[in-house]
């Protein structure tokens, strides 16, 4: 399991500072939240587990979501794996790119790999996120614990 390094390590550092404002679930999705919408996407930690990206599948704009529920899959070259929602609300757009270049989950999970965007139904679950330090610590936990 390579991440036993703190993101500042592996990431440059305007991106690293971009990246302490996202939130963070323990299914290893991040959520960059802007008012009343929410950006989705899967951590570093997690592509970096699954390997390389070969398809992810999608849900429908207007989709409702649930924190903890499952709206779609990535599936790689080692496993497929749900992508579960950190935040409740009503899917306003998906990443079409992805249909072309799942890969992009890859090369750019923070950025041009995000996967959905939410109309957040109650900003009180956001609390309920890890922030970035948090996250940190609980990689560490989680592979050192396999």
């Amino acid at each position: 399991c390579p991440s036993r390094y703190n993101l500042a390590k592996i990431f440059p550092l305007e991106l690293n500072a971009v990246i302490k404002d996202f939130k963070y679930a323990e299914t290893h999705e991040w959520v960059k939240v802007d008012g009343s919408s929410a950006t989705v996407g899967i951590t570093d930690h997690a592509q970096d587990h699954l390997g390389d990206v070969v398809y992810v599948e999608l849900p429908e704009v207007g989709a409702a979501v649930t924190q903890g529920g499952s709206f779609g899959a990535v599936e790689s070259v080692k496993a497929t794996s749900d992508i579960n929602s950190p935040i409740s609300g009503k899917v306003v757009e998906v990443n079409e790119e992805l249909n072309n270049s799942p890969g992009l989950v890859n090369a750019s999970p923070y950025e041009n790999g995000w996967i959905i965007k939410v109309e957040i139904e109650n900003l009180d679950e956001v609390k309920s996120l890890m922030d970035s330090n948090q996250y940190s610590k609980f990689c560490e936990e989680e592979d050192a614990n396999h």
